[in-house]
């Protein structure tokens, strides 16, 4: 996988971990998810197309 990619999903996990753990910064969840849906839509879009690159 691509370090960038990596990056991104980890900083969206940890977004989801604050974002749910302190309501007062709830929008640190949509953050979060937002992230995570660009990240996965990365990913699919690196596994459908089939590049190999390392």
């Amino acid at each position: 996988m691509n370090l960038a990619l990596i990056i991104i999903i980890v900083v969206a996990i940890v977004l989801a971990i604050v974002g749910g753990l302190n309501s007062a910064l709830s929008w640190l969840l949509w953050v979060a998810i937002i992230v995570g849906v660009i990240a996965l839509i990365a990913f699919l879009f690196r596994v459908i197309s089939g590049n190999r690159s390392t």
